[in-house]
């Protein structure tokens, strides 16, 4: 006697990274660029507010850049006037001027704000149509391959990294290319002995910038993938969860998921020790250069060759400078997480399906004769599962196909629902091939009813009319009386509104065969 294993298939940590595997995935993380395009190509209908808050930031920065110049002239020139018993005029308009520039800047930044979370909102909005437009299109095949966790993944786990980059990336983007740009001119401008002190650190700071992104870039790409097992197994272990207990392997499939979660800690602690180097790094550099400006300022105060007031523009400028690093170094933790994550959403988007349909026949009149002419087929190239079939089956016939497992009985149904296309020969309905049918005239004759059943949550009602979702309460129930299932449905305490899939009335194994998603199989005719 023959027995299957029909154990879920648990691999443990790298392994199941291996058997999850994507080479489509490798070529996009290969070529970042199509991680840009993606972006690119959602934001691109927003161009013209993204010029809007790049003006906002410019108008923004400037008036926060004007703060130490005000603060300067104030010390310089407002107090003496006033300690040498001249008018408090010119510290007021000092003041006054300073007191808009800072109301300038808090109705840019409240602009800014508001418009960059419309738009993060909206582009996020569009990504998850997008993706979830195609996985819909994607043909069965794909499904039977990639598997839940990774579509749940990409819609949940890579969307959110895209999200938390976009919360930090408008602001801190521009506040780390106008910001140090903007305050380098200045303190050249100001004294260019100080300035060029201050200015000598800077490649310092880029440097330990550029390391951390080189290394960043691998170590986030890491973290995504591990996120990512550790999603796909828990989903799939919960959707198996009845075969798990049936076969006792609790045990066992805790023992795979404790590996792949102890593989998320250790890659996970990487990108720890790289913070854990770049933002103290950061400090130092910000530490030593301000120590700099007070040994080097202070001693051109003593002699007479730097003002006070220039002296503290300085000091507020390089606070300014340094003080953002922090949100900086969040963007560039954000932005290698969602580099990654787009990387994955990118290859996941190029797939095509495998079944087209650009046919426009139409059938009419149904008969329901079916012929295989010579149909060959296989899901891997090199191994045939149908080699030569040919069979006619009459209109208004009923066939039984019977046969060991993995002969292709069930593979005969999913060609002839056209879940997949033969690798030579054909398949006709009344004599038209299926591929020259559109989609919605297939789907309109023909009818698959796997072997496993699967409820939608919501009514009874809701997944009998799932078909026609126009469908009357009256052709409702008339499709159910169809299939002997008014009776049953009638007797539970909401009838037809009893809600199902987990939130309502569970629905015994003797009432499967004439539930809802049987009824489905009779839209084309009483719905």
């Amino acid at each position: 006697m023959t027995t299957l294993d029909t154990r879920p298939r648990v691999v443990h940590g790298r392994d199941a990274n291996r058997a999850d595997h994507d080479p489509a995935l490798d070529e996009a993380m290969a070529h970042g660029r199509r991680a840009r395009v993606l972006l690119g190509s959602l934001m691109r209908p927003h161009t013209s507010t993204l010029l809007l808050l790049l003006l906002l930031a410019v108008l923004e920065n400037a008036a926060r850049l004007s703060v130490p110049l005000l603060v300067r002239r104030g010390i310089d020139y407002g107090i003496p006037s006033i300690m040498h018993g001249g008018s408090a005029g010119a510290l007021l308009l000092i003041v006054v001027t300073l007191c808009g520039a800072v109301l300038i800047h808090g109705l840019c930044r409240w602009f800014f704000l508001n418009r960059a979370g419309a738009v993060r909102l909206t582009v996020l909005l569009d990504l998850r149509r997008k993706v979830f437009r195609h996985f819909q299109r994607l043909d069965t095949a794909f499904h039977d391959r990639y598997t839940t966790g990774r579509v749940v993944s990409r819609l949940t786990n890579d969307v959110e990294a895209v999200q938390d980059m976009l919360a930090a990336g408008f602001d801190c983007l521009i506040t780390a290319a106008l910001t140090p740009l903007g305050i380098a001119v200045l303190l050249v401008v100001l004294d260019w002995r100080l300035g060029l002190v201050c200015v000598a650190v800077f490649p310092v700071l880029l440097g330990l910038g550029a390391w951390f992104r080189a290394e960043s870039s691998k170590t986030y790409r890491e973290v995504r993938e591990s996120t990512a097992l550790v999603i796909m197994q828990f989903i799939e272990s919960m959707a198996g969860i009845k075969t798990l207990q049936a076969y006792r392997q609790e045990p066992r499939n805790q023992v795979v998921f404790e590996d792949i979660a102890d593989q998320y800690r250790v890659i996970n602690e990487k990108s720890f020790k790289l913070m854990a180097v770049f933002t103290p790094g950061v400090k130092v550099i910000g530490n030593l250069t301000i120590g700099l400006v007070l040994l080097y300022g202070g001693s051109r105060v003593l002699h007479g060759e730097m003002t006070i007031g220039t002296f503290a523009a300085f000091l507020l400028y390089l606070r300014m400078f340094f003080e953002p690093m922090h949100e900086i170094t969040h963007f560039f933790n954000a932005f290698q997480a969602a580099t990654s994550a787009l990387e994955k959403l990118a290859a996941a988007l190029r797939r095509r399906p495998a079944i087209e349909y650009p046919g426009t026949r139409t059938l009419g009149s149904l008969r329901g004769a079916v012929a295989f002419n010579n149909v060959h087929f296989g899901y891997v190239p090199g191994r045939p599962v149908l080699s030569g079939l040919s069979l006619t089956v009459p209109a208004g016939q009923t066939v039984a196909l019977v046969g060991a497992c993995g002969v292709g009985k069930s593979t005969v149904a999913k060609l002839l629902a056209r879940f997949s296309d033969p690798t030579s020969g054909s398949i006709t309905l009344d004599g038209v091939d299926l591929r020259d049918l559109s989609r919605a005239e297939l789907r309109r004759h023909v009818v698959l009813v796997g072997q496993e059943t699967f409820v939608f949550s919501g009514s009874i009602a809701d997944n009998i009319r799932f078909g026609r979702p126009g469908a009357s309460d009256a052709q409702v129930r008339d499709a159910a009386a169809a299939v002997g299932a008014d009776d049953f449905i009638a007797a539970l305490p909401n009838g037809y509104r009893t809600e199902v899939a987990g939130t309502g009335v569970p629905l015994s194994a003797a009432s499967d065969n004439s539930s809802p998603w049987r009824v489905r199989c009779w839209r084309t005719r009483r719905c």
